[in-house]
């Protein structure tokens, strides 16, 4: 597939019925890894795993260059549709977003970091029309950070915020709201209800619903964001301490590349 192909691929898989399963990257080797496992129908990178990689902290601390390199060599890598992580867009999102197409990328997670509401539907629209002059169907995912940031706020005060940053986002112009947290099943489904089913997107994290719910709740997509490297991490971290401990290589251990 070429750009607009995979661009096009990438916004049919958000709007059918059947829930998409995005289990996060952060280099070439894990995205051949995920890509060639059965199923896998796209990719997404993960901006704390890419920066945790390069030994950077979360949060825009990675240099944008490097970012956008590492996910133009992931979009490069595989035949799948990719969409990247590019946090806030720093600092300048429709940039951000051009260059992340430039280098292959079809999708993008942009957070809005509970900036006041114009300012993050600002950055929406610029990452938006970044999509339109390069002339493909560019799958904006854009996110809240309100039950990430909510504090000692009163839930409903919390949801309500969530679903007036979502609606804002999808008029101007963003094909998912993303919305990550350790959500229960009622506010899923408010959520759901309030903007629609295939619009909202979630994160699996330890004692998240099961995906059978969140399939049957209308959910589009659910993503892994850092949770997929820390898989990674703890199954080293225990072979070491294994191999610490006169042990061997685990049985059932592939050659994966």
């Amino acid at each position: 597939m070429d750009i607009t192909e995979k661009a096009h691929e990438l916004q049919r898989l958000h709007s059918e019925p059947e829930l998409l399963l995005l289990v996060n990257v952060w280099d070439v080797v894990t995205a051949r890894v995920v890509a060639d496992v059965p199923g896998t129908k796209a990719l997404a990178t993960a901006s704390h795993s890419i920066a945790a990689s390069y030994g950077y902290p979360d949060g825009e601390q990675i240099p944008r260059d490097l970012m956008i390199e590492a996910v133009g060599r992931i979009a490069t890598a595989v035949d799948l549709p990719v969409t990247a992580d590019l946090e806030a867009g720093y600092g300048d999102a429709g940039e951000t977003v051009s260059r992340a197409i430039d280098v292959g990328v079809v999708g993008a997670n942009l957070e809005d970091q509970l900036a006041p509401l114009p300012d993050a539907v600002r950055a929406v629209d610029a990452a938006v029309a970044a999509g339109e002059r390069a002339g493909i169907p560019f799958v904006l995912n854009a996110r809240t950070d309100a039950f990430l940031r909510a504090g000692d706020r009163d839930p409903a005060d919390v949801l309500a915020d969530a679903i007036e940053r979502g609606r804002a986002y999808l008029e101007a112009g963003a094909s998912t709201f993303f919305v990550p947290g350790r959500l229960d099943e009622p506010t899923v489904t408010r959520l759901v209800e309030e903007l629609g089913p295939q619009k909202v997107n979630v994160i699996g994290v330890p004692g998240s619903l099961p995906l059978e719910t969140l399939q049957r709740l209308g959910v589009a997509r659910v993503s892994y964001g850092p949770w997929s490297q820390n898989v990674a991490l703890t199954a080293l971290a225990t072979f070491v301490e294994g191999v610490q401990g006169g042990g061997a290589l685990p049985e059932g251990t592939r050659r994966l590349n």
